[in-house]
């Protein structure tokens, strides 16, 4: 089984349409906007199940904690030095994360299908970073590719790239 996560539920749509030919199934997740599309798919030359799902952008916010965000908590010069926060706030955005914590489990594979950007390795990164939370061995590819059609799709396919994780790449 193979978890694919692109960085908006068009994607994913478009994305499962051209690796399933026209014949992924659909189902609900978690989040309304952001649907699971699954179908069978070689993937390093093996026929794999895959499920195709997406965030909604950034998947986690950032924010000083809790005693530094009223006001008047300190001077705002202390802020400059303050540590940041990187966590889930909003409901939508719980439900997204927790649909790939119940998509991640029992997976060996993630490939990350988010835009070819620094934005979209931001949010491919973060996306890892939930997905290893519940499954530490998780294996994570990163397609690479430039528009979603049939020749740049089976493309970033042949030549999946491996994802070098760096936690501390998520506190920066």
């Amino acid at each position: 089984k193979v978890l694919n996560v692109a960085e908006k539920n068009d994607a994913a749509k478009n994305i499962a349409e051209i690796m399933s030919r026209g014949g992924s199934n659909r189902r609900d997740g978690l989040s309304v906007y952001n649907k699971i599309y699954e179908f069978q798919y070689q993937v390093q030359g093996v026929m794999s199940n895959m499920v195709m799902t997406s965030v909604s952008g950034h998947l986690l916010g950032m924010d000083f904690s809790e005693q530094y965000r009223k006001w008047y908590s300190c001077h705002p010069v202390q802020l400059f030095d303050l540590p940041v926060e990187k966590n889930c706030r909003e409901d939508n955005m719980i439900n997204i994360k927790r649909t790939l914590e119940r998509e991640a489990r029992g997976v060996r594979l993630l490939i990350i299908w988010t835009d070819c950007d620094r934005e979209g390795e931001n949010i491919g990164m973060e996306v890892v970073s939930v997905c290893r939370a519940v499954n530490p061995g998780l294996r994570v590819l990163r397609a690479k590719f430039s528009e979603i059609t049939r020749p740049s799709i089976d493309r970033a396919m042949r030549q999946l790239i491996q994802v070098r994780y760096n936690k501390q790449h998520l506190h920066s």
